[in-house]
């Protein structure tokens, strides 16, 4: 049939098959959770609700191509408040539906039909899919799991060409918890835009903050992408934004046409803002804190497992250990299942050398910590 993804085989695939299949037999432990609403963690509700009951009475339509101006200026506070702090002035922000969306207007903004990106070749199962919406190529640059993951410069610059028009990164990454720390020759050398992905900025683990990349490189067009889902654990409610550096400010009024196509960005989520980001830090703590200190059970557990090469991660709220004598990271995640814990193998993040498995820290304490002692027992 004609249209996106016609090629695509969608039906279940082994591992999922055999989920459902444990489900209705009782279920198991499930250490892959990203969703927080699934996890216990809800954002106050007396705060939303003292929020919202301020909109109704005040509720008026109207749309503004870069978003509400005082939610933009909260956001503005957030990143002037980071460390380093990032100037920024209302009109570089522009708020979207979600973070996916503020993809695709970029992947739009950026490149025709026929042109590429440069991807890492581990992450996140999403480019893919909005790069096949707007035709473009994805093409791999690589993590260097012995370096922590972090970026290799020399296949970065490999994998450019004339028809490259942008970089994606992802800081804290998904699933490795690589952080970029520090400025980078080869994005400096390829002199293009760069879309950095952080999400997960407010969990830092193995280094101490996680910097803005748009303020390591202020000389290239930077957007910075964000939004309330990870940040404020609300994924239901739903808002994302793109903040222009000074480099970037060229594209402004392109990118306001193309948001101002959609205006995906709902008016009480715009005006919620504000009070997420003055009342709901405490929140944003205690769910850092909880990470922190799964992570620091499960490195804990597993540091002199014979089979499992389990590495803090910067950042991010994911375990992405590799797993020695595997050769089929489907029949581990199987065999996992069967014991009655899921995990997700590495190929689920793309072409990842070895065998590697992928572990939520957001996960509710007592059943992580179940989850992590069967796991480490089925491995031995």
């Amino acid at each position: 049939m004609p249209g996106v993804f016609d090629a695509l085989d969608l039906t279940a695939n082994a591992l999922e098959v055999a989920r459902q299949a444990c489900l209705a037999a009782g279920g198991y432990l499930d250490l892959t959770s990203s969703n927080p609403t699934a996890q216990g963690l809800l954002f106050p509700p007396a705060l939303l609700r003292e929020a919202t009951e301020a909109f109704w009475t005040t509720r008026r339509y109207t749309p503004d191509p870069r978003g509400n101006p005082t939610a933009r200026a909260a956001v503005v506070t957030y990143y002037a408040a980071r460390t380093p702090p990032l100037a920024l002035v209302p009109d570089d922000l522009f708020l979207t539906a979600s973070t996916s969306e503020a993809y695709a207007l970029l992947f739009a903004l950026l490149a025709d039909p026929g042109d590429n990106l440069l991807a890492p070749n581990v992450t996140y199962p999403l480019f893919e899919y909005l790069a096949a919406l707007r035709e473009l190529e994805l093409r791999p640059y690589r993590l260097d799991e012995a370096q922590g993951w972090q970026m290799d410069e020399a296949s970065l610059l490999a994998a450019a060409d004339e028809r490259t028009r942008g970089v994606l990164i992802v800081s804290p990454h998904n699933p490795t918890g690589m952080v970029v720390q520090r400025p980078n020759a080869a994005l400096t050398q390829l002199g293009l835009p760069v879309l950095c992905d952080e999400v997960f900025a407010p969990f830092a683990y193995g280094v101490p903050t996680v910097p803005p990349l748009a303020t390591l490189h202020p000389e290239l067009p930077v957007f910075t992408l964000n939004g309330i889902s990870k940040l404020f654990a609300l994924p239901d409610l739903k808002l994302g934004w793109i903040a222009l550096n000074a480099a970037a400010r060229v594209y402004g009024p392109r990118l306001e046409i193309l948001n101002d196509t959609f205006l995906g960005a709902n008016s009480l989520t715009q005006h919620l803002l504000p009070t997420l980001f003055t009342h709901g830090q405490a929140f944003v703590a205690a769910m850092v804190a909880r990470v922190r200190a799964n992570l620091d059970l499960a490195l804990a557990q597993l540091a002199d497992h014979p089979r499992l090469v389990v590495r803090p991660p910067d950042g991010g709220y994911y375990l992405f250990p590799a797993v020695r004598a595997c050769a089929d990271e489907e029949h581990l995640a199987l065999a996992l299942l069967k014991g009655g814990v899921l995990a997700h193998p590495g190929y689920f993040y793309g072409e990842v050398p070895g065998a590697h498995l992928m572990l939520s820290a957001l996960t509710a304490p007592s059943p992580f910590a179940e989850g992590i002692a069967r796991l480490a027992t089925i491995l031995a």
